[in-house]
């Protein structure tokens, strides 16, 4: 897309005397000319002259920093150029979405590059770039962000790696003179920071706040395997977010000292990627870093060790530490590693053609444990991985979940399909299934690069900087994959598969709930015990084509063909009673996405029937069609791009498929089989049960937990349709029952069939009527489930009480409201999403900045659309137990003021253009436009309340939100729930 801002340098300086204009030719057409405010790109204030911009100094077309000591073709929409100071930096012009910039500051510096003594300083720094710094006062940086349009955590945000920290903006409609001021505001950030003691005061309870709720099981398993697999390298203790001791020895010249040794422009990498003339953001770049100056002698970069075998191993069998780690509650797992140096490459097209060798002989491997899986091994599932993680070793890896108590059999059985490919080499026809995934996966790279967001070009670019590798364009990946073809053979993968399984040091960490289970000794004895292939049997079953599979049924025209009055979308009806949305686009090219709605989702299921609900989430779609099963499920899909994402929603069920152009009817006919021939095998069934079973003690392991497993279930007053199934309900459940239940549900209520996105339709017309026009008429849906009652709990004066055994510090907190559901009131919904929106605000300054209570404090609403009734307004919060009575009056008090005052103008504003730009930039895909309509077909309501959705979002007045919160917050109490460790819950209940 042409940016109205690319033309020739010469003429930069000429904008110095223009008005501030969008950086973008023309907002992309509105693909809703109907509708009655028809999503206009936002509007811009009236700004000061924009500033003046000279040429850049520095770039080098020729000469791009990245890919000096390559011969990866160069990528030529990269300008690259390096400043005085040693900084460096690449732009680019991409006009996905129309009219955004994204702006990336990499600091190459994270947790590996701390002292003992500053274990977390890398991402407490994080936290105190975006508190205060040269340009913006306490507090500032984050509202300002918003009111140009950049959501919290979305757009504005940064992350902190071993190796890495990177700073990102997403700047949406960003102007000239609003792009100059952020590029200044963000340098300012950065490069100074107001690191003072009081901003360390105040940051340090958020930090640890963080750390506290990222604390519970997950965390401590990390933890353990860092410190085995990385034993005596720093990686092993240098987790990002620190130790409490370390942080609450941060001061403002220890911060500072930490910030002055690494946060210099030569550890500095700056990426801008955006609808704008790259010379243009190079002059920016140049305008607002090129000044910027080390402080001192630049610091050597710290030693990050390599793994090495303890004395005395064994070196044709170096299974060295072992580790068995126990948490009670945890599902089994076992990982183990071979372990290689690190060490810098050369990134050259040969070196990749060995990766892309590598990840097909994993690709094989992969392939065979999820096949023995299936078949009946003994282990839920496995997986093979090579890695380099944190520039600390080249690790193959292989994880494992048992299937039972029985660790030992699952590993043996593991190690079984892994010896079988190091000892022999694998078959042509093996080889030929996963050279297809690969060519379809690359090719679909290619296709999708003409729509890749900028900001994900800019992610990509910081990434290899991290790694120390270059960027190679979608089209050299292709064509470097097809010119090898050749050298996929049998010999080739098999030579790579032994090596990828050779190294000096093997290390294995066994998780298990069962303190008496083993110790590090037994497992490893399992890791060096003798195994044997002879039983394994390789899979020689003759591919399925989609030639040989039978028709759905008769094929059937459409008995009408109408629009919908709403874009182009045009609504086919057929005499089964199947109706289907087509909107063909232009704009994605290749891309379309397919999905069926069908059934009456949670309301159709009978509460004695529950367990089968979550079991129907994991083995519906693996059970299969007709004479298909799992296998040939993935035989099918070798050298097409599919989806078949399923859920379960409270009035509907989906199937949902990302899929291409030329795969649109495969897509459909999988579907349409789904539903009319369902196959019911046993195998996912069971496989699905004992995942369960394993998991279900997990979730009582921390607050969130224990919120996944029962919150729902609470806030649909016990309705049994909303709970996880215990090992009581699963003992109880059985493939007869599962298959009964599914049987039915799958048989009856209405079908609707969309189709959004790159394709013919006068093909998807006939397609339809070869698949789902061909399917017997349905049955109708339940009366019961037409308008079901949803019951909501009675408000509470003391929140009720649930426990987890975890963190004696851990402890969450919940406030909910009922609000609505149904399309009739999608206007009513879009606003309670504005004003769960201010109440988050409001949260986070009350629990996070004044109190330092909580990291994340949340406030959302849910509307169901296809039921009447059942929403929810809820806040939400991980703190501390001596905290949770401060949340509840921090809640209530927000919730009684935005009842009897409403929001005020400032941070409504903070709110909506947030809003105005996601909405702005994601009108441009289709599957915004799907995810409107979808059920449209025979739901008129949700084409009537399109044509307001951009009124309700953004031009609602202040007023109107304080009559919905008098409406919803101010007549219910709020129903009060607390997640307390064991030993507290009984304080709390006092």
């Amino acid at each position: 897309m042409k940016s109205i801002l690319r033309r020739s340098v010469a003429v930069i300086a000429l904008l110095a005397v223009l008005p501030a204009a969008p950086l973008k030719a023309q907002q992309a057409p509105s693909p809703a000319p109907v509708l009655a405010s028809p999503l206009p790109p936002s509007t811009a204030p009236a700004a000061p002259p924009a500033p003046a911009i000279s040429a850049p100094q520095y770039a080098k077309p020729a000469d791009p920093w990245i890919y000096r000591g390559t011969d990866i073709p160069i990528d030529p929409d990269w300008l690259m150029g390096e400043l005085p100071n040693k900084l460096r930096y690449a732009v680019r012009e991409n006009g996905v979405p129309p009219g955004q910039i994204s702006i990336r500051v990499a600091i190459d510096a994270g947790s590996l590059y701390e002292t003992e003594e500053e274990r977390g300083f890398a991402h407490l720094i994080e936290h105190l770039v975006f508190r205060q710094s040269r340009d913006f006062g306490n507090g500032e940086a984050i509202p300002y962000f918003q009111r140009l349009g950049a959501a919290l955590g979305a757009d504005t945000n940064a992350t902190t790696s071993p190796t890495q920290t990177v700073y990102q903006l997403d700047l949406p409609n960003a102007t000239l003179q609003t792009l100059d001021d952020s590029v200044r505001l963000f340098a300012g950030m950065i490069r100074e920071p107001t690191l003072s003691s009081d901003n360390v005061r105040t940051e340090l309870p958020i930090v640890l706040a963080e750390r506290r709720e990222r604390l519970g099981p997950d965390q401590r398993i990390a933890d353990a395997t860092r410190q085995l697999f990385f034993a005596d390298q720093p990686l092993a203790s240098r987790n990002p977010i620190g130790t409490v001791e370390t942080l609450q020895g941060a001061t403002q010249d220890n911060v500072r000292a930490f910030h002055r040794r690494w946060y210099r422009p030569e550890r500095a990498t700056v990426a801008i990627v955006g609808d704008a003339d790259p010379q243009l953001l190079a002059a920016l770049v140049e305008k607002y870093f090129t000044d910027w100056e080390g402080q001192g002698r630049a610091a050597e970069a710290p030693d990050f060790g390599k793994p090495e075998a303890p004395r005395g191993v064994d070196r044709a069998n170096p299974v060295g530490e072992t580790r068995v780690v126990v948490e009670p509650g945890q599902q089994r797992g076992l990982t183990f590693a071979v372990l290689r140096p690190w060490q810098q490459v050369v990134d050259t097209q040969e070196y990749n053609r060995g990766l892309l060798i590598d990840s097909m002989a994993t690709a094989v491997i992969n392939r065979r444990l999820e096949e023995r899986a299936r078949g009946g091994g003994s282990f839920l599932f496995a997986a093979v991985n090579k890695d380099r993680p944190s520039r600390s070793a080249n690790g193959t890896f292989v994880t494992l979940a048992p299937l039972t108590e029985d660790w030992r059999a699952a590993l043996a059985d593991v190690r079984a399909v892994i010896a079988d490919a190091v000892a022999a080499p694998p078959t042509q026809a093996e080889i030929d299934r996963e050279v297809a995934e690969f060519d379809i996966a690359f090719a679909n790279g290619v296709e999708q690069s003409r729509i890749q967001a900028g900001s994900e070009l800019a992610n990509e670019l910081v990434n290899a900087v991290d790694i120390r590798e270059a960027i190679a364009s979608p089209e050299t990946v292709l064509e470097l994959f097809r010119g090898m073809r050749d050298r996929f053979t049998p010999a080739a993968i098999h030579e790579h598969t032994q090596a990828l399984f050779t190294g000096e040091v093997i290390r294995a960490m066994l998780l298990t709930p069962d303190p008496m289970e083993a110790d590090d000794a037994a497992l490893r004895t399992a890791m060096t015990a003798p195994i044997s292939t002879e039983a394994l049997a390789r899979n020689g079953a003759e591919a399925i084509t989609f030639a040989q599979l039978p028709p759905v049924g008769a094929p059937a025209a459409p008995v009408a063909v109408a629009p919908l009055g709403v874009l182009d979308v045009e609504r086919v009806s057929f005499g089964n009673g199947v109706t289907a949305l087509l909107w063909p686009t232009t704009n994605e090219p290749g891309r379309a996405t397919v999905r069926v709605r069908f059934g009456t989702g949670l309301q159709g299921v009978k509460e004695d029937e529950s367990v089968y609900l979550d079991l129907g989430r994991q083995a519906l779609v693996g059970t299969g069609f007709g004479e298909v099963d799992q296998n040939g499920l993935d035989q099918l899909a070798t050298g097409r791009k599919f989806g078949w994402n399923f859920q379960i929603e409270d009035g509907t069920f989906v199937f949902d498929g990302q899929t291409r152009r030329e795969d649109v009817a495969d897509q459909l006919y999988l579907f349409a089989a789904k539903l009319a021939d369902p196959r019911w095998d046993a195998a996912p069934f069971e496989r699905a049960k004992a995942a369960q079973r394993l998991s279900y003690d997990s979730f009582g392991g921390d607050p969130n937990g224990v919120l996944n497993r029962d919150l729902q279930w609470l806030l649909h007053d016990r309705d049994a349709r909303y709970r996880k199934p215990d090992a009581a309900a699963l003992a109880g459940a059985d493939a007869a029952g599962f298959q009964q239940v599914w049987t039915r549900l799958l048989a009856q209520g209405p079908v609707e069939v969309d189709v959004f996105g790159d394709f013919d339709k006068a093909a998807v017309i006939a397609a339809l009527g070869q698949t789902f026009g061909a399917m017997p008429a349905r049955q109708p849906a339940p009366a019961e489930a037409i308008d079901p009652p949803v019951e909501f709990p009675a408000a509470n004066a003391e929140p009720e009480v649930l426990r987890h055994t975890g963190d004696a510090d851990q402890a969450a907190a919940v406030i909910a409201w009922p609000t609505g559901g149904g399309s009739a009131d999608l206007p009513r919904s879009r606003r309670l999403d504005v004003l769960a929106q201010v109440f988050s605000n409001r949260l986070m300054d009350g629990l996070r900045e004044r109190l330092g209570a909580s990291y994340a404090p949340f406030v959302g609403s849910n509307w169901p659309l296809d039921v009447n009734g059942g929403g929810q307004l809820m806040a939400l919060a991980q703190l501390p137990p001596s905290a949770v009575p401060a949340f509840f009056a921090e809640a209530q008090e927000i919730a009684t003021d935005l009842a009897t005052n409403g929001p005020q103008a400032d941070e409504l504003a903070r709110v909506v253009e947030p809003i105005r730009q996601m909405l702005d930039r994601a009108q441009t895909g289709h599957t915004f436009w799907l995810n409107q309509l979808s059920g449209a077909a025979n739901d008129p309501a949700r084409v009537q309340h399109l044509r307001t959705l951009w009124t309700d979002y953004t031009e609602t007045p202040p007023a109107d939100y304080r009559a919905l919160a008098q409406e919803y917050l101010g007549t219910h109490g709020g129903w009060k729930l607390v997640v307390l460790p064991q030993e507290a819950a009984a304080a709390a209940s006092r």
